[in-house]
């Protein structure tokens, strides 16, 4: 005879205290700082803020959602080459070896898990909100976007190519 499985957890709601969340207008400042030190500390590679709207290659997506006390998106996007070098240097691997495109995929999701998780602690969010499992979207000839959200932007330098960075939060 089996076991009955045992009750699933309940999740209970987090209470946010609104004075320590900080407001909205200095969430880019805060993506900014978060962004370059993530890449910094924990891919180890230097990134520098871009001037102005740079684009650049976009053949790979990496999305995770954060959902509780805000609904948003962090997006990181960037080229097939840029996402090999990243899982490169973020995995100490050899960006020849046969498998690194998907080693880009997994470093790719990585990071922006990173970046979104430490983005809502030093807002204030950080128990208020969880996060989606991370999405790669590949190819070369397509569009993301969403509805109803205000998006903050970031243009990004690594070793002379852009990411683009953004997270989009629900109005």
């Amino acid at each position: 005879m089996t076991e009955p499985a045992p009750p699933a957890p309940v999740l209970k709601p987090v209470r946010v205290e609104l004075a320590s969340i900080l407001p909205r207008k200095a969430w880019h400042g805060v993506l900014t700082e978060t962004a370059i030190e993530v890449f910094s500390v924990m891919v180890g590679v230097n990134v520098t803020l871009a001037d102005g709207k740079t684009q650049g290659a976009k053949h790979v997506t990496g999305i995770v959602g954060i959902g509780g006390a805000i609904r948003a998106n962090f997006i990181l996007q960037c080229s097939s080459s840029a996402a090999v070098k990243l899982a490169a240097q973020m995995l100490g691997i050899d960006a020849n070896i046969p498998d690194s495109q998907n080693a880009a995929f997994d470093a790719l999701g990585e990071i922006c898990n990173i970046v979104a998780g430490y983005f809502k602690a030093k807002v204030g969010l950080g128990d208020a909100c969880m996060l989606s499992v991370p999405t790669i979207i590949t190819g070369q000839d397509y569009r993301f976007h969403s509805s109803a959200y205000d998006r903050m932007e970031l243009a990004l330098i690594y070793e002379g190519e852009i990411l683009s960075a953004s997270l989009e939060v629900a109005q």
